[in-house]
């Protein structure tokens, strides 16, 4: 072994605690890229190979009635490589064991043979036998979450008869990836199932013969998405088209799309906070090495070592800390990545998951981790090579020793010796003083950061299930109906109020820009759903205009005042130029809002309702769910109960184990800053404490001295924390913003709390280690000169 190299073993050894704390900031670094990336490819790469092995279509189109004979014209659309015309119908189903009321798609599948689209991945049980019109096979999220087996019947209110169903088979579908419901954002398997029924059966039952209502295409490589769309619209358009759509619009692929946009800046932005506070430590730590060995590095050039040899020897220092950080951390990444996995599989509906480690993604963690610390400690190494012999040789030029502001002041005779000790130290070094204040305000951040997701999504559960949705039910029928709605839903027993809207598919035009929204109309002066801005503002439905998510005013690059063209998909399809009075900062989707009589005069059909919030007693829920599955008319019922469950169920308790690793991360990192402040300020400091303890100094007389000017770094440091974590948790947001969710910046006060609390945990625990050594100081080795 060299004699460099054994230096720097011995180096290693004397600061194995400083070290181990840098390995184990990097290790966290390391960890959250390889889990996250590793999620990512998996994710994308599963969902790839199940869109193409089983086709999942690339537009999709419906309308109220069109004869098969417009298939053929469908197909003859330039760019189209493939149509499946189907029957898709939304019904009422009643489960067993289920007292609530569930909700289910019927999705029609040609007699005897595969879809040729959006194709069916046989799970359990067999395929439906030709001319059978009592057979369906279920979504498997749908089985599990009622725990039906396979020849369970179901009963289905089918255009207003009650039908037996039986369970064939179980099955997956690109197209149902996420299962979520037609106007939700949140799964809720339990109560609502996807059903395929052979295709002769639902014609027959829903009147449908010789007709679909529903097209799935698949386009030519290189085909014009935005060609085929318009076309679609305008063959469909005297059928009842309700407006064509692409792939990334479809409500399972764009959950799964958010998911991933979510990852890939997770991935991004929490492994660049750690792995920037393990290069910033390193350069602190290697500065303060560098500077208490300014003689050893004469010495060194002095018997003929180069300045490359000696900046290689401090520089292997940085790369050994990183190289055995980078290997803890792809280990507990894999791990991470794989308890991760099991938690996607509970939400998505995939055949299998496509998750193994990845030695690109290994090998790009690694070198991100060591591109960093080399970054982080160049300009140490470079102080070090820079250095002259001659001027190494002699001590660092001592700070300035002019009256503190406090003894300026005239109060330093009112201080007792330690106390004017600590202050000196602080004042007469500013940038040493300033750098751990920063640091330990970092780690404060990073604790704010790690547990504002959480609060954000409190946050937004309280808006959207509290504030915004003051219903207990809300009940869709099949078709508009007569606003007398509102009087039979009202005359079941146990209802306390109802209010009737409308929902309608339209598409905004604003110049260039369009988008297709669904457009909801609600009563003035409702107060089962309001309006509510991230900060809980409520924005009241006005007469003659639109209240608009942010979000969609954005995309249409529209604001309050201007007006935009709105285009009614269904009725008589009329066109309406109508203003932008208000936009909202909602939490979710893209939504819009009409008053309800204008939202009717734009259909041109009357006072209709397609829907009513209803709010009822409590202790009359089941004989209410009972009445309303025997209504023909309502074709589903959502209970907000449930997707409130359901949300906590998945997605919140999926974040509630992302916020404890997080957690258990930052609190590494503000253990390894703080604990790595503590003990370079020994290093330096130890001479000098030793000297004032051989001249009638207690233990704790210089236990103070230390000590307590780490506590002032930390005290100094909390509220700087703070601010800096507040301003990270708004970045880190500001860059989730997407379509399906916008979590409101929130940030409570048990946060700032908790991370003021790990910090000066940190801090004790810290100062408990230091004062150990302290108390065993080897005065003798210590004093002696330095070789």
């Amino acid at each position: 072994m060299l004699a460099l190299d054994r230096k720097l073993v011995r180096d290693i050894g004397l600061m194995k605690g400083q070290t181990v704390a840098i390995a184990l900031v990097v290790a966290a670094g390391v960890a959250t890229f390889v889990n996250s990336q590793s999620m990512l490819r998996s994710l994308e790469s599963t969902r790839s190979a199940f869109y193409d092995r089983y086709r999942f279509a690339d537009v999709f189109a419906g309308a109220k009635r069109a004869p098969n004979s417009l298939r053929d014209r469908l197909g003859e659309i330039p760019g189209v490589a493939q149509v499946e015309t189907r029957i898709v119908q939304g019904v009422n189903l009643d489960v067993p064991g289920l007292v609530e009321p569930a909700t289910a798609q019927l999705v029609s599948v040609p007699d005897g043979r595969e879809p040729l689209l959006n194709r069916l991945y046989l799970r359990e049980g067999r395929r439906l036998e030709a001319g059978r019109d009592d057979e369906v096979l279920a979504s498997e999220k749908f089985v599990e979450a009622n725990h039906l087996v396979i020849g369970d019947a179901l009963t289905a209110v089918i255009n207003g008869r009650k039908k037996d169903l039986r369970l064939a088979g179980v099955v997956l579908s690109p197209e149902y990836v996420m299962q979520v419901k037609p106007g939700d954002l949140v799964p809720d398997a339990k109560h609502y199932a996807v059903l395929w029924m052979n295709e002769e059966a639902l014609s027959r039952a829903f009147d449908m013969e010789g007709a679909f209502n529903d097209v799935s295409v698949e386009l030519m490589r290189g085909a014009s998405e935005e060609e085929v769309i318009f076309r679609l619209d305008r063959l469909l358009e005297p059928y009842g088209g309700r407006g064509a759509y692409a792939r990334r619009d479809q409500l399972s692929h764009l959950l799964t799309e958010g998911d991933i946009e979510g990852l890939k800046t997770m991935g991004l932005v929490a492994p660049a906070i750690f792995l920037g506070v393990a290069a910033f430590l390193l350069n602190v730590v290697l500065t303060r090495l560098l500077s208490l060995q300014r003689e050893q590095i004469a010495a060194l050039k002095a018997f003929g070592y180069t300045n490359r040899d000696v900046g290689w020897h401090y520089l292997k220092f940085v790369l050994l800390v990183t190289l055995a950080g980078s290997a803890i951390g792809v280990v507990g990444g894999v791990f991470l990545s794989r308890m991760f996995t099991r938690m996607i599989a509970e939400v998505y509906q995939y055949p299998e998951l496509l998750l193994r480690v990845r030695w690109d993604v290994v090998a790009l963690a690694a070198g991100v981790a060591l591109m960093a610390a080399t970054l982080g400690a160049f300009g140490a190494v470079m102080r070090a090579v820079r250095l002259p012999p001659a001027e190494a040789m002699r001590p660092e030029p001592p700070a300035s020793f002019k009256a503190t502001i406090v003894e300026r002041l005239g109060l330093g005779a009112w201080l007792p010796n330690v106390a004017r000790m600590v202050i000196r130290e602080l004042e007469r070094k500013p940038i040493k003083s300033g750098f751990s204040i920063f640091a330990i305000a970092l780690s404060v951040a990073i604790v704010v950061v790690a547990n504002c997701m959480q609060d954000s999504i409190d946050h937004m559960l309280d808006l959207q299930f509290f504030q915004e949705q003051r219903y207990d039910l809300m009940v869709t029928t099949f078709e508009p109906l007569s606003v007398d709605l509102r009087y039979a839903l009202a005359s079941v027993p146990g209802v306390r109020l109802v209010e009737p809207f409308r929902t309608a598919p339209t598409r905004f035009h604003a110049g260039s820009r369009s988008r297709r929204v669904s457009l909801m109309g609600l009563e003035r002066g409702g107060e089962l759903r309001q309006i509510v801005g991230s900060q809980g503002e409520v924005t009241r439905v006005p007469p003659g205009g639109l209240v608009v998510s942010s979000m969609l005013a954005q995309i249409l690059g529209v604001g309050v005042g201007d007006f935009i063209e709105v285009e009614a998909l269904e009725g008589e399809r009329r066109r309406l130029s109508m203003p932008i009075v208000a936009t909202v900062n909602d939490a979710s989707g893209l939504n819009a809002y009409a008053e309800f009589n204008e939202l009717n005069r734009l259909l041109g059909d009357g006072p209709r309702a397609n829907g009513a919030l209803v709010a009822i007693d409590p202790a009359a829920s089941d004989a209410i769910y009972q009445d309303l599955k025997d209504i023909p008319a309502v074709a589903g019922v959502s209970i907000k109960r449930n997707a409130l469950e359901s949300f906590r169920g998945t997605i919140a308790k999926n974040m509630l184990t992302m916020r404890a690793i997080n957690l258990m991360f930052s609190i590494i990192i503000a253990t390894g800053v703080v604990y790595n402040g503590a003990r370079i300020a020994l290093s330096e400091r130890s001479r000098e404490l030793a000297t004032l303890r051989v001249i009638g100094f207690t233990r704790q007389e210089i236990s103070a001295i230390l000590l307590g000017e780490l506590g002032i770094l930390t005290l100094l440091a909390l509220p700087l924390g703070l601010v800096m974590g507040y301003g990270m948790a708004a970045f880190l947001l500001w860059f989730l913003q997407q379509e399906v969710f916008r979590f409101p910046m929130t940030v409570e006060n048990s946060t700032y709390g908790l991370a003021a609390s790990v910090v000066l945990a940190a801090s004790i625990a810290s100062a408990l280690l230091v004062r150990n050594r302290l108390d065993h100081l080897d005065l003798i080795a210590v004093l002696k000169s330095r070789e």
